[in-house]
């Protein structure tokens, strides 16, 4: 089930919504849990029990920390330790096993002269961002930022709350600790939410769905020209920002809903003038989260420059494998590691105070995005050799027309949309200003614009009319 399917949109939010704000504040946790897990079982129902198990280990591990926090740290530790590795075990078991069979059959075949052979692994949806709750979780309680849960189905709830289970934002225990116990319900605050989602489900079917088969077409059509290769780039580079976006809005919109206010994921991260502001802006959750729990426990940047460049490295390196297991996704992540390192030796971090005019703010934009699109390349390709192959079609070694072989697939529409997109991307950092100005996603609904808020409703309208002629479209995200 995905948030722009008919079944969601049209019976299993409308009940659940029903249901929870006719409940006790006291039942509300329960019901949350029950419904995220037959949101999550809808998929499949025996990887519903993986989520189960998840969700008990989190919360009979975290109240043996809690329990020795205080007069034997070192059983804490030690607790923590086996909780983290527990989690980790299952995601790498569940994400990494059929890569690695992969990659020992290639080592080997010229030895053995035949491939590798084991078992196929399924991968769960959802379990890099439900893993890395749990560990938040855990680390969580043990530092004591935040109280242990006061029962189980606070801890399940937290990690299998639907509104974010399989796509993020990914929300650390200590965000969402207090508003398990008590949050406040509005009608402002739920109207809020609802047009937020609104948005949300507009970016997903109206923009990333309908420029997804022009990025289809050029990323399986071989042999590409220069203008071809950069349209594809172009297209998924609006499909995977409005896709991931979309699905964050949506999530922060239905928390609103539910009276929880969930971390804001995205801050106009196209308009960056560095890496590394791009990595503050983009998928902001995970940044925080590996910057968190990883970057800064391996040393941050307070061990010597060598270090740092190390750690950086390394947990750029581990970011892009959590995004997929294939080689393609570890150079993705060492690509941005580089810049990031090359960055910091240079001095052009972007910092907050650092106003350039604005010719040389705008070529930094320019030149940053270059950077982005260029990954999005290794992200988005099939295999290795399809990424080189896409380069040197964008560098102009493949010639320079589109092609006949995708001219013919181009479609009007996609063109629309991808015009539509980049306009958006253009104008996003004004127009965020001006939602939030009338009431999306903080202020009181009643403060919104009436034109604003007809235009809200009218493409909303229209999402939901491509949402019943369209085929099914998954989130991007759900294959993490």
């Amino acid at each position: 089930m995905v948030f722009s399917s008919v079944t969601f949109l049209f019976v299993f939010l409308p009940l659940f919504l029903l249901v929870y704000h006719a409940l006790p504040f006291r039942h509300r946790s329960a019901w949350i849990l029950a419904a995220s897990w037959i949101f999550y079982g809808w998929w499949r129902v025996d990887f519903l029990l993986l989520l189960v198990l998840a969700a008990l280990c989190a919360w009979a591990i975290g109240n043996l920390v809690a329990r020795h926090r205080e007069e034997r740290p070192r059983r804490a530790r030690a607790w923590l330790a086996l909780g983290v590795c527990v989690a980790l075990g299952v995601l790498a078991y569940f994400k990494y096993f059929n890569f690695g069979v992969q990659t020992l059959s290639a080592l080997l075949y010229p030895v053995r002269g035949r491939p590798l052979t084991a078992w196929s692994v399924i991968l769960p949806i959802g379990i890099s961002f439900y893993t890395f709750q749990v560990i938040s979780y855990l680390v969580d309680v043990y530092r004591g930022d935040a109280p242990v849960a006061r029962g189980f189905v606070d801890v399940a709830a937290y990690v299998s709350l639907f509104p974010q289970l399989v796509a993020g934002p990914i929300v650390r225990y200590r965000e969402i600790a207090g508003q398990l116990r008590m949050r406040e319900h509005s009608w402002e605050k739920f109207n809020a939410g609802a047009l937020r989602f609104m948005v949300g489900l507009a970016r997903k079917v109206l923009v990333a769905d309908a420029v997804a088969p022009l990025a289809d077409a050029v990323y399986t059509t071989p042999g590409g020209g220069l203008a071809g290769a950069w349209l594809g780039v172009a297209a998924y580079t609006i499909q995977i920002y409005f896709d991931f976006a979309a699905y964050s809005d949506m999530a922060v919109g239905m928390g609103r809903m539910l009276g929880f206010r969930f971390p804001e994921n995205f801050d106009a991260p196209y308009h960056s003038q560095s890496i590394t502001e791009f990595w503050r802006r983009w998928h902001m959750t995970l940044s925080r989260w590996l910057r968190d729990y990883l970057y800064i426990p391996l040393g941050g940047n307070r061990r010597g420059g060598g270090r740092t460049i190390v750690n950086l490295m390394t947990v750029m390196a581990l970011g892009g494998l959590w995004h997929g297991a294939a080689w393609s996704f570890l150079l993705w992540g060492l690509w941005h590691g580089v810049w990031l390192v090359a960055e910091r030796l240079l001095g052009l971090r972007g910092e907050a105070d650092s106003r350039p005019p604005a010719l040389v703010a705008q070529v930094r934009r320019v030149a940053t995005l270059l950077i982005v699109m260029a990954g999005w390349v290794l992200f988005r390709a099939e295999t290795l050799g399809a990424a080189v192959e896409l380069y040197a079609g964008m560098v102009g070694l493949r010639g320079f027309a589109i092609g006949e072989l995708l001219g013919w697939r181009i479609d009007t529409g996609a063109l629309v949309a991808l015009a539509a997109g980049w306009l958006i991307v253009i104008v996003e950092p004004t127009l965020v200003k001006r939602l939030a100005a009338v009431g999306v996603p903080e202020a009181p609904a009643s403060g919104l614009g009436a034109p604003l808020r007809a235009s809200i409703y009218f493409v909303f309208v229209l999402s939901l009319v491509r949402v019943l002629a369209a085929s099914y479209s998954p989130f991007l995200y759900f294959q993490f």
